[in-house]
């Protein structure tokens, strides 16, 4: 990577591009995975029950939101012979990996009671180490390096290796399961994070630190500032923005956790099947992230935003209405896809958003909107919403608690109302200039 200037950052080189891809892509396989598969193996290996499901949800979404600022916070704040956030990425994707690995033992205990436990907490030692590693070193790493000019290709790209790992997830992980079942998939994906965070880590270019981006408060002070109500007036916009994310990703988190468990067990596919519907989705979604982060540069994010979260929720309705392989990949593509759009052009403008010297902590404070908040309320609305309505034929016939359309339909309602707060944001970014709060 170039250095940087006083009067800007320099563009990102070739070195610089391919580990962050690297990167990205493992880790996100790696999410894909923990968000997509883990859910489903305590449902069909444990208990086929949905709150255990949502318990791992909610519980893993507080340990990645509390590790996510406090390690953010810390690698803000790390000043080492290894450099500021490469030791966090190069030790957490090594016991990211490890966690992975160890993951699918917790069904080795004969106790149920026992194994829901073991799987909750291996669970919360993965997220641990994930999110140290991916969403606080990583995501803030991403933000230091990068020109204001390059934040809506970086966040395209960084979506492209999201969906590049959704894809190898999605259409792998079921093959390889029904085929050799869920131990040799979790072991595979184990050994490729560990291995990519070793070799990545190693060769992380960091810009260099001058003596003015010492801290000057106590750590326990750069975390009590962000829950300070001065934050929030100081960085309305910011807030604003973060409120608009919260609520697409509750609406998001309805269906999500249950969406191989409804496809398998209430639409009766295999997870063979579910991978052809995924992959479809995920090479169409593939197709929309970075055209759209490179126009998040150059026009209103506000009305793109807009847009998406309401093409998203139109998708998301779709793929309650349709029980076909075809209808559910091209419902599940219009869903994704622009769901896309919302995470690209949101992200893009959170990073130009974020007072500078603080990406660390900030995007901590971000998971507390767009993970914790929606992925405690999310899963649980969902069995809120399950439970008026009668008991199904597949539940009496198999004593399964099975997902129904109506999730779906919940879903896509509480994403639309996300477009609320956007109606309260300004949507240019030289209305933001005078402030000098942008990380420009």
């Amino acid at each position: 990577m170039e250095e940087t200037t006083q009067q800007g950052k320099a563009k990102l080189d070739a070195r610089a591009w391919l580990i962050m891809s690297a990167l990205a892509i493992t880790g996100q396989l790696a999410w894909a995975v923990e968000n997509t598969w883990f859910g489903t193996f305590a449902y069909d290996r444990i208990r086929p029950d949905m709150s255990i499901v949502a318990t791992m949800t909610s519980v893993t979404a507080i340990v990645a939101t509390l590790t996510t600022i406090l390690m953010g916070t810390l690698s803000d704040r790390t000043r080492s012979k290894l450099g500021r956030r490469r030791p966090f990425i190069l030790f957490g994707y090594l016991f990211w990996g490890l966690m992975t690995i160890l993951f699918p033992m917790s069904a080795f205990f004969k106790s149920t009671s026992v194994a829901v436990l073991m799987v909750v907490l291996l669970d919360s030692l993965m997220t641990f180490f994930g999110s140290t590693a991916n969403d606080a070193a990583f995501n803030a790493w991403t933000a230091e390096i990068t020109p204001p000019s390059q934040r809506g290709k970086v966040e395209g790209v960084l979506n492209v290796c999201l969906f590049v790992a959704q894809i190898i997830s999605y259409t792998l992980a079921g093959m390889l399961i029904d085929q050799f079942d869920y131990f040799i998939f979790f072991y595979s994906l184990g050994a490729v994070v560990m291995l990519v965070g070793i070799l990545a880590g190693r060769k992380l270019p960091e810009p260099p630190l001058s003596s003015a981006d010492k801290p000057t408060a106590s750590f326990w002070q750069d975390i009590k500032g962000l829950f300070r109500w001065q934050t929030v007036q100081e960085n309305p916009e910011l807030f604003k923005l973060l409120l608009m994310i919260m609520i697409s990703s509750i609406g998001m988190q309805v269906s999500l956790p249950y969406l191989v468990i409804y496809v398998e067990n209430y639409l009766r596919f295999s997870k063979t099947e579910f991978s052809l519907i995924g992959a479809a989705i995920m090479v169409g979604s593939l197709l929309i992230s970075l055209p759209f982060g490179l126009l998040a540069d150059k026009f209103n994010r506000k009305w793109m935003l807009i847009i998406a979260i309401l093409m998203s929720a139109i998708g998301c309705f779709m793929f309650s209405r349709v029980n076909t392989l075809m209808l559910l990949a091209l419902a599940g593509f219009i869903w994704q896809a622009f769901y896309v759009g919302v995470s690209v052009a949101s992200v893009s403008w959170l990073k130009d958003l974020l007072p500078a010297q603080t990406e660390g902590r900030f995007l901590g404070m971000r998971m507390i909107f767009w993970i914790m908040i929606p992925m405690i309320l999310g899963p649980w609305i969902a069995i809120l919403a399950m439970g008026s309505r009668s008991i199904s034929a597949i539940e009496v016939q198999t004593g399964q608690f099975v997902p129904e359309p109506i999730i779906f339909v919940v879903s896509a309602l509480i994403s639309a109302l996300a477009i609320i707060p956007l109606f309260f944001l300004k949507s240019r970014r030289r209305d933001l200039e005078p402030t000098g709060e942008a990380g420009d």
